[in-house]
């Protein structure tokens, strides 16, 4: 007899789980535990524990530091530019003790909605919050609808969920679609756009974008590959590209060069397929026109780019008057964090406060 129930008189048919080898899952759709957090909190608990995200979810960085800056109190209006999962959200969202609101944008339809319905059944409905979906870009057009606001924060990391979810196509550490769009509805994906660029503009978008050492020899490889007519449609056909262009290095020192390669050609396909430098710059322009007087700002950055375009609006900015006054030094998360969640080694966190 067949292990699968038939199906009959209007009876639903069980579908088993798909089996996987050894004893703990490690394809991402076969962690679902991990992804009903709800459901199984002794799983993610434990996952948590052991310095590693869940499948599905995203771990907030900074959370104590963000709260201490921006001194939240009752009854005030703020704005999560970038919502992801929600964690700095709800700490916010908490501080107000329901009274006030809130409203948070994010660019990705797919899990702003999840975000949405997870906060909701948490009792954070529209009369707290308000989830629009846009790009940060667009803070003056939200501030002149909902704002001005005492409190904004931005939080320019990708988000754990869009990383390792394959399907998104943001790691080369899981076969997909090389996509890395932040919204999957619209513009180019990255396979299109490698199609679209020359040797030399995919040399300077890895100078620029991540600071790759050889992005003389990736980009070549890449231009290689295609003149042989190969594709490069999926995050495994990009890391195989990578690992032949650095075949030229010492044995030795192959898999930790293509490792560190592969992150940074990732990151900077992200920022190029995003336009993530443009969109921050116009951000930056309008911050202060969306806060009230003496409003407060904070910015977590996870790479020097982003860094160093925040440090040099916030202090010229200062220097106009417009802000009274900003971080002098960056913000690190703690030693302990970092222990708890590899993901926070690279933040950096600024502040600014409104004139």
């Amino acid at each position: 007899m067949s292990d699968t129930p038939e199906k009959g008189n209007g009876a639903a048919v069980h579908k088993r789980r798909p089996r996987y080898s050894g004893t703990h899952p490690t394809r991402f759709e076969q962690k679902y535990k991990e992804l009903n957090p709800e459901k199984y909190a002794d799983t993610v608990a434990h996952v948590i524990q052991k310095g590693s995200t869940p499948a599905g979810m995203h771990i907030p960085i900074c959370v104590k530091e963000i709260l201490e800056f921006l001194d939240i109190q009752p009854g005030q209006k703020g704005l999560d530019a970038t919502l992801g999962y929600g964690g700095h959200t709800l700490e916010m969202l908490k501080r107000l003790e329901g009274k006030g609101h809130i409203c948070a944008l994010d660019v990705d339809p797919i899990e702003s909605a999840k975000t949405k319905e997870r906060l909701a059944r948490l009792g954070y409905g529209p009369e707290l919050l308000t989830v629009i979906h846009t790009n940060f870009a667009n803070i003056d057009q939200v501030a002149a609808e909902q704002g001005p606001f005492q409190f904004v924060l931005a939080d320019l990391g990708v988000s754990s969920m869009q990383i390792d979810n394959p399907e998104r196509g943001f790691s080369y550490k899981a076969d997909g679609p090389l996509d890395l769009r932040l919204n999957p509805e619209k513009g180019a994906t990255a396979a299109e756009r490698l199609r679209e660029v020359d040797e030399e503009e995919l040399r300077g978008m890895l100078v620029e974008n991540s600071d790759e050492p050889y992005a003389k020899e990736i980009a070549r490889a890449v231009m290689t590959e295609f003149r042989r007519g190969g594709r490069i449609d999926t995050t495994g056909e990009l890391k195989q590209v990578i690992e032949r262009a650095l075949s030229f290095l010492p044995v030795s020192e192959q898999k930790e060069a293509v490792k560190k390669s592969c992150q940074r050609t990732f990151q900077a396909l992200r920022i190029d397929v995003n336009s993530e430098f443009e969109v921050l710059y116009e951000f930056l322009e309008k911050l202060p026109e969306a806060l009230v007087p003496g409003g407060r700002a904070a910015i977590l950055t996870f790479h020097s780019g982003e860094d160093r375009m925040v440090k040099r609006s916030f202090k010229e900015l200062c220097r106009a008057g417009v802000y009274r006054s900003v971080s002098t030094d960056v913000i690190r998360p703690s030693a302990e964090e970092c222990a708890r969640n590899s993901r926070a080694r690279s933040t950096k966190l600024r502040w600014a406060v409104k004139a």
